[in-house]
């Protein structure tokens, strides 16, 4: 079988250096990131159609590796493309409640409504008991409409770098998990 390409989707703002998902790519360098676009003033339709064509591009089976609004692009994305049959898995990590403004910034409540329909490919939903932006229990409910298993990380914060998670050991096991399952 062919490696999985491993797709690395930011959310708002892009990730940087020192997160987590920019010290997974350095461990683990076969990672690409996609970009998505405009990360300070995202379009969802730009967003979907960027993420579309990271998918078909990529050769064989690919895996997504998505933190906050990219949690919210991925369902999103797999509803509206005949591509996601491509997709083995997804680490859907700090999912925030777009649904929520307030709570969220603005530029993410453009990604309003959350999608209710399941993913197509097994997922794992990452949720935090102190997110800022997502409520343990929502995050779990976004994974029981999409059809994914829920993982509570504890009082991790929105599992950022302002949260303390540049190196992540939990989100390296987890895509392990993923890959091997593949």
């Amino acid at each position: 079988m062919t490696q999985p390409t491993v797709l690395v989707l930011p959310g708002l703002g892009n990730s940087g250096p020192d997160h987590w998902q920019s010290w997974l790519e350095g461990r683990l360098p076969a990672l690409t990131r996609v970009d998505l676009g405009d990360w300070d003033a995202p379009d969802p339709d730009r967003w979907v159609e960027r993420l579309d064509s990271a998918v078909r591009a990529a050769p064989g089976p690919v895996v997504l590796v998505a933190h906050s609004l990219a949690c919210i692009l991925v369902p999103r994305w797999a509803a509206a493309s005949d591509a996601a049959d491509k997709v083995a898995a997804a680490l859907l990590v700090a999912p925030p409640d777009v649904e929520s403004p307030g709570t969220v910034p603005a530029e993410a409540c453009r990604f309003a409504p959350v999608p209710t329909d399941p993913l197509p490919f097994p997922a794992v939903v990452v949720g935090s008991r102190n997110d800022p932006y997502c409520t343990a229990a929502r995050a779990c409910g976004f994974a029981a409409l999409w059809g994914a298993d829920f993982i509570d990380a504890g009082e991790a914060g929105h599992i950022n770098t302002a949260s303390g998670h540049g190196p992540w050991p939990m989100g390296e096991t987890l895509l392990r998990d993923l890959l091997a399952q593949i």
